[in-house]
């Protein structure tokens, strides 16, 4: 729902021209940035940001090339006009599921002889954004759009990969090379994030090539058509203390809205995932994949995933979903076990035996007449036009089939959950698959670099793995410091059973959230996270190295609360509950590589827990 905001409230946010005639600036809401839209004698368009006078984003390059015309010189300004946008929408999972947003947005229509390029800018309280609109038909060639970050900034970075899985790595003078976006930087006292939003099969992916100072966005396709007319993703600039770059959702705010009138079917939650406790063996056998459904239906955890291998062929060993499959597989007997016991069952589901509509009609059919919850589709691996419009059409048919998915070995979320509420989570992260590679620098560097932007698949809780870096209690953590919507737990029964405090938290913890706020945290250093769920608040603290008191303000807890810390004991994990008042100092020991995990309640007399 939009609103044209009027009076003094619009005449705050709308765009004035400073005296240069060509140099505009373009501000949100009152404390937030600035955004400063220049064309210099030559035609060439630029956009800086400032945030409370300092300068986040020096001026840094605008504009497109297509078949047709070179638009990023010689253009000269033939419009402009502003208005205010203002937004409220609901969530199906992400930092808060109430959202609402205020930005302000000035159009800039560009001419080169006949041909057009039309500039959006929005501001907002959190960040700048900014993309472009072309008429009638042709191809983009590539754009010149670039971030000119300002010389000693702190960069917190992972190097382009196609399904984005590379860890996260702090630099003081970053190397020339590939990266992906999101990407972190530190600039005095702000934070830069840089992201895209809105991105579909109209157009194509995007990294960041390092060129100096400057990164400059290069497209997956060289070249990429359109035939009535072509808006581009937004080109997101989120930008504030570490707070507000943390909390912000920026990205899903700049998304189009929902796409699905009836949500009431999706439902996210926990889902004990097995893949990590025994691999493909145990995802071919019905009888291990019952115990996971009785351990999950113990705890009441609503979903058991089952992983590659249960529509491997038994008699050929083909490992493709054929003509054969519903004729072998034992998933629909899974799914009525599960039904008995309150448990549904999610498939996972390779790429390649879903990538044409009419193969997804059937099968998503097939599942759905099973009474399958949701699907992991996995080895997507591109964002090249034509997979990302395989994104477009497969999320359509996963719809109309009620499947929630979790999409692996692809993109990461650019405002997919707002516009498709079915997707509860996505891959697009080194995680904890990635067990002889993981550093808890990496980790420390997620909340506000890939989770930032929406919901992660880690993957957490394999608490049997010895390459793991994280303590047990630093590993709880992770249950809230990481959002997603559907939260894949990667332990065995038996490393669970061996920890009853885990337990104990994780029966109690949920995977959506009203409320999230950033308590303390250093990129790469340590991360004091707080998520609340109706009335009760969700602590998870991690922190990177060496051991150290964490000094947890408690100034959002109003009154007075029984606080529950699970924290790293001489023999495992223990419980310690204490009453705060608001406004208090909580002190924490957390050992090397550790962390907490803490739920807080109202307290009142007589009351000795939070769990419910």
């Amino acid at each position: 729902m939009n609103w044209l905001l009027s009076g003094a409230l619009l005449a705050g946010l709308l765009t004035t021209p400073t005296p240069s005639a060509d140099t505009w600036t373009v501000a949100g809401p009152a404390g937030g940035p600035v955004a400063t839209v220049h064309l210099d004698e030559r035609g060439r368009p630029s956009v800086a940001v400032s945030r409370a006078g300092a300068t986040v984003l020096d001026p840094s390059p605008l504009g497109v090339t297509t078949e047709q015309a070179d638009l990023t010189t010689g253009l000269r300004l033939s419009g402009r006009s502003s208005r205010a946008v203002v937004e409220r929408y609901t969530t199906t999972a992400g930092k808060r599921l109430q959202r609402m947003s205020v930005m302000n947005e000035t159009r800039f229509r560009f001419a080169r002889g006949d041909a057009e390029l039309d500039l959006i800018v929005r501001a907002a309280r959190d960040g700048v954004a900014y993309h472009y609109e072309l008429p009638g038909a042709g191809a983009v060639l590539g754009e010149a759009s670039g971030f000119d970050v300002p010389g000693g900034s702190t960069a917190w970075l992972a190097a382009h990969r196609r399904d984005y899985e590379n860890p996260f790595v702090q630099y003081a003078d970053v190397p020339s090379g590939e990266y992906q976006m999101p990407a972190l930087f530190g600039v005095g006292q702000n934070y830069l994030l840089l992201a895209e939003s809105a991105l579909n099969g109209s157009y194509t992916g995007p990294r960041l090539v390092r060129d100096q100072d400057t990164y400059r966005i290069a497209l997956w396709d060289a070249r990429v058509p359109y035939a009535d007319g072509l808006t581009t993703p937004w080109r997101v600039m989120v930008t504030g203390d570490l707070a507000t770059v943390t909390e912000s959702t920026l990205v899903d705010d700049l998304a189009p809205g929902s796409r699905l009138a009836d949500t009431s079917w999706i439902k996210p939650g926990k889902v004990l995932w097995s893949w990590l406790a025994g691999g493909r063996s145990v995802q071919q056998s019905l009888e291990r994949q019952k115990e996971f459904v009785d351990y999950a239906s113990q705890h009441r955890w609503p979903y058991v995933l089952v992983d590659a291998g249960w529509y491997d062929d038994p008699v050929t060993g083909e490992r493709a979903w054929t003509d054969r499959t519903a004729e072998f597989t034992w998933l629909p007997q899974l799914v009525e076990y599960g039904r008995a016991r309150g448990v549904g069952i999610m498939a996972w589901l390779r790429f390649s035996d879903f990538d044409t509509h009419d193969k997804r009609v059937e099968r998503f059919g097939l599942l759905r007449q099973w009474g399958v919850k949701g699907v992991k589709l996995d080895f997507i691996d591109s964002e090249a036009q034509e997979r990302l419009q395989w994104y477009d059409e497969t999320l359509r048919d996963l719809a109309d089939n009620h499947l929630m998915v979790n999409f692996h070995g692809s993109t990461v979320p650019k405002g997919i959950n707002r516009t498709w509420p079915h997707v509860m989570t996505m891959e697009g992260v080194h995680g904890a698959e990635k067990s002889s590679n993981l550093t808890t620098s990496h980790l420390a560097a997620l909340p506000y670099t890939r989770n930032e932007i929406g919901s992660m698949d880690y993957t957490p809780m394999a608490f049997q793995r010895s390459g793991r870096p994280t303590s047990d209690a630093h590993e709880l953590a992770l249950s809230v410091v990481f959002e997603s919507g559907l939260e894949n737990l990667a332990g065995s029964l038996d490393a669970y059973r061996a920890r009853p405090e885990a337990e104990r938290f994780l029966d109690q913890v949920p995977t959506v959230w009203d409320e999230t706020r950033l308590l303390s945290g250093r990129p790469a250093d340590h991360t004091v996270m707080a998520r609340r769920s109706g009335d009760r608040w969700f602590i998870g603290a991690g922190v990177s190295g060496a051991a150290r008191t964490l000094q947890v303000p408690t100034s959002f807890l109003p009154g007075r609360w029984l606080v529950e810390v699970t924290r790293d004991g001489a023999d495992g994990l223990v419980r310690e509950a204490q009453v705060v008042r608001g406004g208090d100092t909580l002190a924490v020991e957390a050992r090397a590589d550790g962390g907490f995990a803490a739920i807080a309640c109202r307290w009142r007399p007589g009351l000795t827990t939070c769990a419910r």
